[in-house]
């Protein structure tokens, strides 16, 4: 397998990439941190768990109590305005535990609606968002050209993603390529630097990337730097924050885990991949600040992820995406938009683009998986899907088998070798409704896929957003819309070079895996929603 990663990294010589040695650096702090936050959070559940025993002198008050729980529960769900995957995952709790699971749900179930917390994200997000910039006549010049995606444009005009021309977009089909782009980006950076990544983790990668931040903090740039809490936990010192302040860094920490334990906040993470320099260049995709996104350490065979560099007037909206979150964490800061608007681009092009992004505070249903539907929806000829992670609602399944049923080629490919066993035989329970109506199923065979793109004959979009209930529901995540035929041409040549390297799932194979699978997916699949 060793051999393997070389030879990917000799199809493209990486010149800031070479000599680097990777490392997989685990912090026992964090660790500890970890498992203080579990037993709290598993000390709730088992006194939810014993207090009916506890309670038991008092059984006829306590029976009563709970019917009205239940009443409760169930008039709460059939009004809740969520997926019926989310519905009935809670539904199979309070079965499961008549007792215990209708007051985890009075307690956790309502998460995310409009609680005070959620009010005040909502709002601080509505309010940097009036910064974004709108183009009518962008809108009635693609309406008139593409009257049939101009309706997936307007659909996120109203949500917020305004439409732009005039860009350019670099594709990667590696997350070493998309590095090496990136730092020589770095190097040139004259005003400021935004990055918001979930996962960071020390080692080859950020040590580089550390370096030039450093030296560019001495040459008078600003540096923002907003990282998830439980992405960094255990690939970070516990001062990992402080030491970086001292060294000239803006640092804000999204969502810290012991904060909310009690009442599950903790599940919504900041899932966005955002790096945006002098307001001229922006980075997204699927990669990560770790060795394994380089393919610089061997975790799970090859790893495969998919990025894309914009420039041009799109650039923008990534910029006002980043600092979303940004004022969110950093509360009272008083932000100078216009100081990160960089002069108007020189790029004259017909590559349209939106922004995409969404997060539980922003609405109980999913943005960034209504547009997954409409790529499906409006595709004609082919629909091809990456993503390392394929757990659906049933809305989405019949979104899929409608395609089919309409003469689209409809492909999908996950990973062969899984980053979490669990959620793999998940993703695998629902290869049998798909590939019994048509679907077509391949498994990356070299190692872990963690490309997150989908694509039609029209356009493609390329980010952050796994397919799975997580992303469309309790994270914030991010993603670009792209219009343009070269841009499309290179995502699907891509999927047809990674089609090449993967093994295909036919329905008898999925028919004929082991008996324990049989058993324990069926089992795993009441928690689709919940995972």
């Amino acid at each position: 397998m060793e051999n393997d990663m070389e030879a990917q990294r000799e199809k493209r010589p990486l010149k800031h990439l070479q000599g680097l040695k990777g490392r997989v650096q685990n912090s026992l702090s964090g660790f500890l941190r970890a498992c203080i936050v579990a037993v709290l959070v598993a000390f709730q559940f088992a006194i939810l768990i014993v207090l009916p025993f506890l309670l038991r002198q008092y059984a006829s008050l306590f029976y009563l109590v709970m019917e009205l729980f239940g009443v409760f529960t169930i008039l709460a769900l059939t009004n809740d305005s969520r997926s019926m995957s989310y519905k009935y995952g809670w539904l199979c709790i309070t079965i499961l535990l008549p007792v215990s699971g209708n007051i985890m749900f009075a307690l956790w179930g309502k998460v995310g609606k409009k609680n005070k917390l959620n009010r005040r994200i909502k709002s601080t997000i509505q309010s940097v968002d009036r910064h974004l910039e709108w183009h009518p006549e962008v809108s009635d010049e693609f309406r008139k050209k593409h009257p049939v995606s101009s309706r997936m444009s307007r659909y996120m005009e109203a949500n917020g993603a305004p439409i732009s021309k005039n860009n350019e977009a670099r594709y990667y089909d590696m997350g070493e390529n998309a590095f090496e782009d990136l730092f020589a980006d770095l190097e040139r950076a004259k005003k400021y630097v935004f990055i918001e990544f979930f996962i960071v983790a020390e080692g080859a990668i950020w040590d580089k990337m550390h370096d030039i931040l450093k030296r560019k903090i001495e040459e008078g740039v600003e540096v923002k730097f907003l990282y998830d809490d439980f992405g960094a936990l255990l690939r970070t010192s516990t001062d990992f924050a402080q030491k970086l302040r001292a060294e000239g860094f803006e640092v804000e920490v999204f969502n810290p885990i012991h904060k909310y334990t009690s009442k599950l906040f903790m599940n919504f993470r900041d899932h966005q991949k955002i790096l945006v320099i002098d307001g001229e260049v922006a980075y997204t995709g699927g990669f990560n600040i770790a060795d394994e996104y380089a393919n610089l350490v061997d975790r799970f065979g090859i790893w495969k992820d998919e990025g894309v560099r914009l420039k041009g007037d799109v650039v923008w909206s990534m910029v006002v995406t980043f600092l979303e979150l940004w004022a969110v964490c950093s509360k009272n800061e008083a932000i100078d938009y216009e100081r990160y608007r960089a002069e108007k681009t020189s790029i004259q092009s017909d590559m349209y683009c939106h922004v995409l992004r969404d997060g539980p505070a922003l609405d109980t249903r999913s943005f960034v998986g209504s547009m997954y539907k409409q790529m499906i929806h409006y595709a004609g000829e082919k629909m091809y899907v990456m993503t390392p992670y394929l757990i659906l609602e049933e809305a989405m399944i019949e979104t899929l088998l409608e395609a089919v049923r309409r003469g689209v080629d409809v492909r999908i490919i996950t990973p062969h070798i899984p980053d979490k066993k669990h959620i793999k035989y998940m993703t695998e329970y629902n290869y049998g409704i798909l590939l019994k109506n048509g679907i077509r199923i391949y498994e990356y065979e070299p190692g872990f896929i963690h490309s997150k793109v989908v694509m039609n004959e029209h356009c493609a979009i390329v980010g952050t957003i796994n397919m799975d209930y997580r992303s469309f529901y309790l994270h914030y995540e991010n993603g670009v819309w792209i219009y343009d035929e070269e841009f499309r041409q290179a995502v699907e040549n891509d999927f047809i070079n990674t089609f090449a390297q993967s093994i295909e799932i036919t329905y008898e194979d999925w028919k004929n895996r082991p008996l324990k699978m049989k058993i324990i997916q069926p089992i795993l699949h009441v928690f689709d929603a919940l995972v």
